[in-house]
């Protein structure tokens, strides 16, 4: 582990690159009338993906950055599914074509907030709008804390293949301290639930970097985590954003770990995860062998997208749901945030997309670059500049950070290929950044590199 360039680099504020350019960046100029063009061109020959958001929670995680909403009755949920399935008729209708769907994933929010039949229903109607392909992934996430046995059912009704499970800590006193309690046992039960269910990919979610949070406790919640033997673990960073998340302000700042202690957590982490048999994907995500993601990452088929890591190699992503955000080989696109206008513009017959971003051919040059980085964590320059017609020596952005990256021995260059240096993994985010050439605009909504 290198300590002193966490504290070297740890406070960079960069983004982390499951998409680029990033978020910030997106802007009204691409709304509805583009979005209909863009869905209009969309080719029937090659399988698309679909992401649905759900913006709701039963209770608020303080150290949530999602856009969601708690909803105590189940009424505010059934309009929005409603709503939802009428989005996903209006995009149809754009298109005019039967698409073929091969990648579903239901995130929020808590998609587990839904009533059985809700959920039902919604697949159902997914299937009478697209073409779902009969060996789809279908992927939810989970709260093991609103996981009954009647959605399970519903799980296996809808030919759900894949379950991410929201862990975060295991540790009581973090637990409190973010304001969710769940403890090993409601976990154990929702994994059990759903195997016998058919379920075959098991996800978890963890953070490090959590108020109060040790390498101990750390540790701790990694040997339960391996127990239940799940085939993913994704290791975030929390990032602590309380101008944006107002929520966030119920956790104080001097109970966060600093730069070092969080890369040591990380770190300390990945270490146990490795020896238990998982395979390090990326920056962090980790995979049993044969799991798909190391599959994908051995074939060099790895990509990055608003998921994190994934085998999904589609270059559309369907975003549907209020705040939901689209990928198309043109651009991206973004719904409308606040539930209330994404309700009305369905109601109205219209798309809920209000902002995006058009691709330049430089903005497709880096994109591939920094997606390799952040997926193998190498990159061929020289082929990547071949196949986008650039001059090599056009690359790097910033010249005095890939100067000082190279000195510090983080990443090494030879014959054109840059690679991220063993040990140093935990920096490929700020590696990536040299190559970014919209970040001097956007340093201040971005969270932590280390």
């Amino acid at each position: 582990m290198r300590s002193d360039l966490a504290d070297i680099y740890g406070q960079d504020k960069l983004p982390r690159y499951t998409s680029y350019p990033t978020a910030p960046h997106f802007s009204s100029a691409i709304g509805e009338k583009v979005y209909r063009r863009w869905l209009r061109s969309v080719s029937v020959h090659r399988p698309v993906s679909l992401y649905f958001h759900i913006p709701f929670c039963r209770s608020m995680c303080w150290y949530c950055g999602c856009h969601t909403s708690v909803a105590t009755h189940d009424e505010p949920i059934a309009a929005f599914i409603a709503a939802l399935r009428r989005e996903a008729q209006l995009v149809a209708d754009t298109i005019e074509k039967s698409l073929p769907v091969a990648h579903l994933h239901f995130g929020g929010g808590t998609p587990t907030i839904m009533a059985p039949q809700l959920l039902v229903d919604l697949a159902d109607a997914l299937r009478y709008i697209f073409f779902v392909t009969p060996d789809a992934e279908i992927a939810v996430e989970v709260d093991p804390r609103t996981l009954t046995n009647d959605l399970t059912q519903a799980f296996k009704y809808c030919g759900v293949t894949r379950a991410s499970l929201g862990v975060q800590s295991f540790d009581p006193r973090v637990q409190r301290t973010i304001n969710r309690l769940q403890s090993f046992e409601q976990t154990a039960a929702a994994v059990e639930r759903l195997r016998r269910a058919g379920v075959r990919g098991i996800n978890f979610d963890l953070l490090y970097g959590l108020p109060f949070q040790t390498v101990s406790s750390c540790l701790d919640s990694i040997a339960k985590c391996v127990e239940l033997r799940p085939d993913r673990l994704s290791v975030f960073g929390y990032a602590h954003v309380p101008s944006f998340k107002k929520h966030q302000r119920n956790i104080a700042e001097e109970s966060l770990p600093d730069s070092v202690e969080r890369h040591v957590q990380s770190e300390t982490i990945a270490e146990a995860l490795q020896d238990a048999g998982y395979m390090r994907i990326g920056l962090d995500h980790f995979a049993l062998p044969d799991d798909a993601l190391a599959t994908a990452q051995r074939d060099g088929r790895l990509r990055r997208n608003f998921q994190g890591y994934t085998d999904d190699g589609s270059d559309t992503l369907i975003g549907l749901g209020a705040s939901a955000i689209g990928r198309m080989p043109h651009g991206f696109v973004q719904n409308v945030v606040a539930i209330r206008d994404y309700l009305n513009r369905i109601a109205e017959g219209r798309l809920a997309t209000v902002k995006g971003y058009a691709f330049t051919e430089d903005d497709l040059f880096r994109a591939d670059i920094i997606e390799r980085i952040m997926c193998d964590l190498t990159v061929d320059l020289e082929q990547i500049s071949r196949i986008h017609r650039r001059d090599l020596r056009t690359a790097v952005v910033d010249r005095a950070r890939m100067d000082r990256l190279l000195a510090d021995g983080v990443a090494t260059m030879s014959q054109g290929r840059l690679t991220v240096s063993e040990g140093s993994e935990f920096l490929v985010r700020s590696v990536a950044s040299a190559f970014d050439a919209h970040l001097s605009r956007s340093t201040g909504v971005h969270s932590r590199a280390v």
